[in-house]
């Protein structure tokens, strides 16, 4: 296929290259305002016990757990003064007839209570009330409704209004990943380019990764706005598609460039040298490309559209950012590969900094030698090396043994403003667990059967942690029943639909106390409904949790199968696995130490949780893990061509680091630039999944690559290479061996420029 293509590249680079100058405003065309098209939600699964009770409530009683709050503080006197509670129900009234608003719950509209009570909707100084509105519908709608809600204190003159709850903060955080996702792009470029220029010391070998990167990020997000129209595809994927787009092109682009010059140093005319770059490196772009997007696809074990919007994404990113590497790459290389060298201007620029110039390839005399002398310390005492850089990865890993999986909360947002600001208003002066309860849907019990509805009820109070129980019966707490007013009439719905409480928590929502009373309050019978908000934590934190072996049994089967076709080795791919585990370890114990435990809080700016947000370990995980694969495939793909032509493991380590050190660190150095730009964000989500990342991709690169692997090659010796012999006929069948399609006279290229040289 590689050859196929190189042929027609040869023939017609000029004709490619035309029809890419002309696709790129189509494709800026189908993959512009591509955020209009994806879904703000995504992070529930439609299919758990509480997204069903969700859907049953609605449906049958026309109700929904609370999803949006206003807080409602009185300019002058109290909220219960007759001017200000007149003006509350009117508030009330206006809000009831908003789009998508099933019901508003306050404490001017609640019924009258006993005297001596207060209500939990009134704030203890009497000056702030609580609205809490029942959006409907899926969390798209409940968006919608919430942006035609953000006018809502525009002409209400006797109060000031802040909005929270999840609806507004999913709305917030969309507008906010947009304007992030902008800044990111406007630091990572630039940066980038410069980085690029120093890699590559010459400024027409650098534009090329950019243009890659550029058409790579346009195509993504063409093919993300088609898989839009079939399914949900959550808008915070367009974090991952920039950041993949950008790296994984540059990446492919450096690996094809640095093969080309490296080629053309030992005086191969540019059509042979880009012959033997797609035979080599392209070969090892197509391996890299699907073993990555194989990883991400795992992803769509996990029945949350929010993780397996993320498969989607990164499937179109890397099939987008390996075609713009193959085909454009080769054909600017064919068609400018005569003039890769550093000139004008830029020389003088880079000998202000001190760097030495040269026309010859991205592997000067010098990076060649430095890797060369690294891989001799490291074989020299690959013991010393293996247990040192283990004993790092296991020491940096260990908080990760203490993680503890939530889900996420206002508190991604930005302290200052907002969502998060009046969510935190809403803890100091009301009980937060009041506007989180848990709804349990009764579809067999009537409501007109008293003592059936009481005797549950008496079940539910008995639960350690519940404080309230309201039902059709009035409130019900240890205290006696307060007796139904107008407000309970919603516990009853259509003929037959049966009847629903709704349950008041003594803890707050995203507690362990919450989680055990609701677990408790689901074992009274297995036929209730239990749905809201600490129910929807339980329930998509077991989702992950149930499928994340079945994901990890698929990257694992990925990483071996494509490995052994490389490589034609038993030994390799399990290596490979094992060391790659090892390195995503350090990152979690990081990302449990910043983000859980909240060191470093002040300085990146977010609020601790206590909690790891389920979701981004799962995809740290499968996207770190398909970029360290990325990195793998490009040093065993060398070292597997060296092997070929010497039969000397210790010499293919030295040649395939000496050969590949500098193009993995640069490139895991400029991916890390763009995964930093968008660990910049002001939400948490957002800025974990970034620094994670560029954490990830630089231990791997630097201490995994540079020492752990040749280290275990080396003690390995020659079982690197063994297979049973079944094995290895099938290998000398199916097996894709870097180098195969190069002419004989590629095999000095191969080995030039070796550190022994020096």
């Amino acid at each position: 296929m590689l050859r196929s293509l190189t042929d027609l590249l040869v023939r017609r680079h000029r004709r490619v290259l035309l029809l890419t100058v002309l696709l790129v405003p189509v494709l800026a065309f189908l993959g512009g305002r591509v955020e209009e098209h994806l879904s703000v939600g995504g992070f529930v699964d439609p299919s758990a016990p509480s997204s069903r009770t969700a859907a049953h409530l609605e449906a049958a009683f026309g109700t929904a757990a609370p999803n949006y709050v206003l807080v409602a503080t009185a300019r002058t006197g109290t909220v219960s003064d007759t001017a200000n509670a007149e003006a509350g129900r009117a508030l009330v009234g206006s809000l009831r007839a908003r789009p998508g608003v099933l019901d508003v719950l306050s404490p001017w509209t609640v019924g009258t209570l006993p005297p001596g009570s207060r209500s939990p909707l009134i704030s203890n100084d009497d000056r702030q009330a609580v609205l809490a509105l029942r959006l409907g519908g899926d969390e798209d709608d409940q968006r919608r409704a919430a942006e035609d809600l953000t006018d809502v204190g525009a002409g209400v003159d006797r109060f000031t209004l802040a909005a929270t709850g999840p609806a507004e903060v999913s709305r917030q955080a969309a507008e906010r990943a947009e304007k992030d996702l902008i800044r990111a792009e406007l630091i990572a470029v630039p940066l980038t380019l410069l980085a690029l220029l120093f890699v590559f010391r010459g400024w027409r070998a650098a534009l090329v990764p950019v243009g890659v990167a550029v058409l790579a990020v346009l195509g993504a997000f063409a093919l993300l706005r088609a898989v839009a129209l079939a399914t949900t595809v959550s808008v915070f994927a367009l974090n991952l598609t920039t950041g993949l787009a950008l790296g994984l092109a540059i990446d492919y682009s450096l690996l094809l460039v640095a093969r080309f010059r490296e080629e053309r140093a030992v005086g191969r005319p540019v059509v042979d040298a880009v012959r033997v770059t797609m035979a080599t490196a392209g070969r090892t772009v197509v391996i890299s490309a699907t073993t990555v997007a194989l990883c991400m696809l795992a992803l769509l074990v996990f029945p949350v559209a929010y993780l397996r919007s993320f498969a989607y994404a990164g499937v179109a990113t890397v099939v987008a950012a390996a075609l713009a590497a193959v085909v454009v790459v080769p054909a600017l290389l064919l068609s400018i590969g005569h003039g890769l060298r550093v000139g004008g201007v830029l020389s003088l620029l880079l000998l202000a900094v001190g760097h030495r110039l040269g026309s010859g390839s991205t592997e000067t005399a010098a990076s060649v030698r430095f890797w060369s002398r690294q891989a001799r310390r490291v074989t020299r005492r690959p013991w010393r090396w293996a247990l040192g850089a283990t004993a790092l990865l296991l020491v940096a890993g260990s908080p990760f043994l203490r993680v503890d999986p939530g889900r996420i909360d206002h508190r991604a947002l930005p302290a200052a403003g907002g969502a998060h600001a009046a969510a935190e208003q809403l803890a100091r002066s009301f009980t937060a667990a009041e506007f989180h309860p848990v709804s349990v849907a009764v579809p067999w019990l009537d409501p007109d059967d008293e003592a059936g509805v009481r005797a549950l009820v008496g079940g539910v109070l008995a639960v350690p942690g519940v404080r309230r129980v309201d039902s059709v019966l009035g409130f019900t707490s240890a205290a006696g029943t307060v007796p139904p007013t107008t407000y309970h009439e919603r516990f009853r719905g259509a003929a037959g639909a049966g009847t629903w409480l709704s349950v008041a928590l003594a803890a707050d929502p995203d507690t362990d106390e919450a989680e055990r009373a609701v677990r408790a309050i689901r074992s009274i019978d297995p036929r209730l409904g239990v749905g809201g908000t600490t129910a929807a934590v339980l329930d998509a934190v077991d989702g992950v949790v149930d499928r994340a072996p079945l994901a990890l049994a698929l990257i694992a089967l990925t990483t071996l199968v494509l490995l052994f076709l490389m490589t034609g080795s038993v030994l390799v791919p399990v290596k490979a696995l094992v060391v790659n585990l090892l390195s995503l370890s350090a990152t979690f114990g990081a990302l449990v130490w910043v983000f859980q435990d909240g060191h470093l809080a002040g300085p990146l700016a977010f609020t601790p949780t206590g909690h790891l947000d389920v979701f981004s370990p799962i995809l740290v995980f499968c996207i770190a893990f398909g970029l360290s694969m990325d990195y793998e495939v490009f040093l065993l793909a060398r070292i597997a061509e060296v092997y070929a032509i010497s039969g000397d493991n210790s010499a293919a380590i030295e040649q395939g680091l000496a050969r590949t050190g500098r193009i993995v660190t640069a490139a895991a150095g400029l991916l890390a630039i763009v995964l930093v730009a968008i660990g910049t964000s002001g939400m948490v989500t957002v800025k974990l999944f970034g620094l994670g990342l560029a954490l990830a991709v630089v231990v791997d690169a630097v201490l995994v690559r540079g020492a752990l692997v040749p280290a275990l090659m080396r003690l390995a010796g020659g079982a690197n290479w063994w297979a049973p012999r079944p094995l290895r006929r099938l290998h000398g069948r199916i097996g894709v061996v870097e180098g195969a399609a190069v002419p004989p006279a590629a095999a000095p290229a191969a080995l030039a420029g070796s550190g022994r040289e020096g």
